[in-house]
């Protein structure tokens, strides 16, 4: 039921809705999916650094220390976890058991933890600590509030194993590369309309829309921080009821995604999972090792900016109400420019462009909008900078957190339409068991190597400078660097995509070399060669 060329549509319904009526079924319901998914992603992602930024005696410079030394070994042991899980569970189960352990911590949070942090957090320790160090005020905030740093730690790992995970390794498994052009870019589209949704619920949770005092207190930011808990708690109980209305109703009538079940081809064998099975197919695969650097390398880049850009929106929005509802008018503006590049760019330019020219548009868009960025933060004691900013009605402060703002919605809407779909498009090509072993190491470490080696650049240099400003420019070098590396890695994975896809191969990686097969029929596709 694949579309085998662009002549089946219109010129306009190509551009806008090129889904065949007998694949709504299958596309909406998925398309839904994982707009609810990425609704609590972007919903938590708000929440969570208004929460640990805006803390006592904390700041930016604590999320460095919690990507180090927590959020990275949390994300091996949500790896071990799901290569157990799989191992000893259908993919649905798998589903059900890790979103149903996500939303029951923030139901934890929301409704013991947070009411009783005064209790919990050791101030009067931290105190003391923070005389003898001064300078690793960072890492002593991540011990001093630590339920805030679980929260951000667990709203965190659902992007990377529910959404990037579980999610995406169902859609892949459902997919033909034929069928993944039309569809992923489309799916980005529900995803960033989502994103527009949870700004706006942030904006309102933050100005205090209804009084939630009888079940959440008389503090403020607590009303609002339980608000965002309990929808993304209702949020994901929706997720699992409609991911099982899917695999019930959708995936036994579709005759496409039953050639595995058929008896003219053989029962495909368990696969058992392993940590260090899952990373030995890094080491063997130049193609898995390329999409590995896609992924550190995107989330290294963003995160060192990220960083930067935060710590002078704290000093511009202090209070976490203000900070979280200026995080939702950021997710609101990405929430618009990625809907407009999904509906009118991204499938576009994977169908016409090519894999290669659409994978190089967000390291590219991620670097020219970087060096305004970290020009303007260089360059803002300059009197002419100063006199500028006063003519546009800014200050030096407000104009590099609003270039800043820019350059995170332009890379974030590249990363949820372009960087998305094409790299999820490059794991198609691999057989059935490589696409799992290698998504569960890429993107449930890889994405948290990337993230924790931005951070480990970032606590270097506020152990050696003291503060996020100071280290600023040697941020900016190890950056463009970065990004050089990523533009190359492009480039080589688009050369060894294009080869398999032309070819009708599939690439296998077994326990010894990387192998090849000839893709000669549907069972061929989503078994292991």
């Amino acid at each position: 039921m694949s579309s085998q060329s662009n002549g089946e549509f219109s010129r306009w319904r190509l551009y806008l809705w090129p889904i065949h009526k007998w694949e709504i079924k299958k596309f909406v319901p998925l398309l839904i999916l994982y707009a609810l998914i990425c609704f609590n992603y972007s919903l938590l992602k708000a929440a969570k650094d208004a929460l640990v930024i805006t803390a006592s005696s904390s700041g930016a410079a604590v999320v460095p220390f919690i990507k180090i030394w927590v959020i990275l070994p949390m994300a091996l042991l949500v790896t071990y976890l799901f290569t157990r899980l799989f191992n000893r569970f259908s993919q649905e189960k798998v589903f059900y058991i890790m979103i149903g352990s996500f939303i029951s911590f923030f139901a934890l949070f929301a409704f013991v933890l947070y009411p009783l942090r005064e209790v919990l957090h050791p101030h009067d320790t931290c105190n003391h600590l923070e005389m003898l160090f001064p300078k690793m005020q960072g890492l002593i905030a991540m011990f001093r509030n630590w339920s805030f740093t679980l929260f951000y730690v667990i709203a965190e790992l659902w992007g990377t194993a529910i959404m990037s995970v579980l999610f995406w390794a169902f859609a892949n498994e459902i997919m033909t590369v034929k069928d993944a052009k039309r569809f992923y870019g489309f799916l980005g589209v529900g995803a960033n309309i989502s994103a527009i949704f949870a700004g706006q619920i942030a904006i309102l949770a933050s100005g205090q829309l209804f009084d939630l005092s009888f079940f959440f207190g008389n503090d403020e930011w607590g009303q609002s921080l339980g608000m965002v808990t309990t929808i993304v708690v209702l949020t994901g109980l929706l997720s699992m009821g409609l991911f099982r209305w899917y695999n019930k109703r959708v995936i036994p009538s579709d005759p496409a995604l039953q050639v595995k079940e058929s008896p003219s081809y053989p029962e495909k064998k368990k696969v058992k999972m392993g940590l260090r099975k899952n990373f030995s197919y890094l080491a063997k695969s130049k193609y898995l090792l390329c999409i590995a650097i896609l992924v550190i390398g995107f989330n290294i880049a963003i995160n060192m900016v990220e960083i930067i850009w935060k710590d002078q929106i704290r000093f511009l929005h202090p209070s976490p109400n203000e900070f979280n509802a200026y995080m939702g008018k950021v997710l609101k503006f990405t929430g618009f420019l990625s809907t407009f590049i999904a509906l009118f760019i991204s499938g576009n330019v994977i169908r016409k462009m090519g894999w290669t020219f659409s994978a190089l548009i967000t390291p590219v868009a991620l670097l020219i909008t970087g060096l305004f960025f970290f020009g303007i933060l260089f360059f803002k004691d300059n009197p002419t900078l100063v006199t500028w900013s006063a003519a546009l009605g800014f200050t030096p402060l407000a104009l590099g957190i609003l270039f800043g703002t820019i350059q995170n919605v332009f890379s974030r809407a590249c990363k949820y339409t372009l960087f998305d779909a094409t790299k999820e498009i490059s794991f198609i090509p691999l057989s059935s068991e490589s696409k799992l072993k290698g998504k569960a190491a890429i993107d449930g470490v890889g994405s948290r190597l990337g993230k924790s080696g931005g951070s480990i650049i970032h606590s270097v240099l506020l152990t050696i400078f003291g503060t996020v400003s100071l280290s600023t420019p040697f941020v900016g070098v190890f950056l463009l660097l970065i990004v050089l590396g990523w533009i190359v890695a492009v480039q080589s994975l688009g050369r060894q995509f294009n080869r398999l896809t032309k070819q009708d191969e599939q690439l296998s990686i077994e326990e010894g070399e990387p192998t090849l097969a000839t893709e000669e029929t549907p069972a061929q596709r989503i078994t292991v060669t």
